[in-house]
């Protein structure tokens, strides 16, 4: 199974390990336009700030992330499990998870990005800003920019298994499934059962938790009907709509 999830815009500090290691990141064949998005972000936040701040959509009160990006070749990286933070993380708890479902988490979790494309859990990068929707001077929009790189070495990332997609739409854009691998994918929609209406905080945690949840029951469905099933044993209402999408209903918003 391969899970995909959005970063988040807040990010927890690179902290004091080693720096930035990019050959060591997973999926080598992105290596090439990461290295164009990275010379490019570090380049126009050292040289313009008010440039910067108009590119990546910042208000002045994150005008400090200008500085963090020119710096993002030499600040101390950690596990990108660790630098994501929000609501979706903290509901999914990676810390606090047990050995044997951190491992499935460093094998199935795929975090996509503006800046790396995607990254494992486990791949060390250091804080960054830079989402999907940023549009660079020179490598344009990213969501186009990376679909590219991701259309060659997304479906072998994907192996023979279930690809569950909880993605927000502006990342899903650098990637779309095709072919067979869409036969098995499968995308998750979070509703208050009451009101059949999608609430942002509550779609973020419910979707973390259905991660953990299937982490911790070591379930690796092959297509979303066993996907299906494996929620449903694992306590979740989930209703099926077409082509691999899923209602999961929560009664109580917390």
């Amino acid at each position: 199974m391969l899970v995909l999830l959005p970063p988040s815009e807040g990010k927890a500090a690179s902290g004091r390990g080693a720096p930035l290691k990019p050959e060591s990141l997973s999926l080598p064949g992105l290596a090439g336009a990461r290295a164009a998005v990275l010379d490019e972000l570090v380049e126009l936040c050292a040289a313009d700030e008010a440039k910067a701040q108009e590119v990546l959509g910042l208000s002045d009160g994150l005008r400090g992330e200008i500085a963090k990006n020119a710096e993002l070749r030499t600040a101390g990286a950690r596990p990108a499990g660790e630098i994501y933070t929000g609501v979706l993380y903290d509901a999914l708890g990676l810390a606090t998870l047990d050995d044997a479902a951190r491992r499935r988490a460093r094998q199935s979790l795929l975090v996509f990005s503006g800046l790396w494309g995607a990254v494992r859990v486990g791949d060390r990068i250091p804080s960054y800003r830079c989402s999907m929707g940023v549009k660079l001077p020179g490598l344009g929009a990213l969501g186009a920019y990376w679909r590219g790189p991701m259309a060659s070495v997304l479906p072998e990332a994907a192996g023979d298994g279930l690809v569950l997609d909880l993605r927000s739409s502006a990342y899903a854009t650098a990637w779309r499934p095709k072919g067979e691998v869409a036969g098995r994918t499968a995308t998750v929609r979070v509703l208050h059962a009451p009101t059949r209406k999608v609430v942002s905080h509550f779609n973020k945690a419910t979707k973390g938790r259905i991660v953990r949840s299937l982490l911790e029951a070591g379930a690796a469905p092959k297509t979303p009907a066993a996907l299906v099933e494996a929620l449903r044993d694992l306590g979740y209402v989930v209703e099926t709509q077409a082509a691999g999408k899923l209602d999961v209903l929560v009664s109580e918003i917390h």
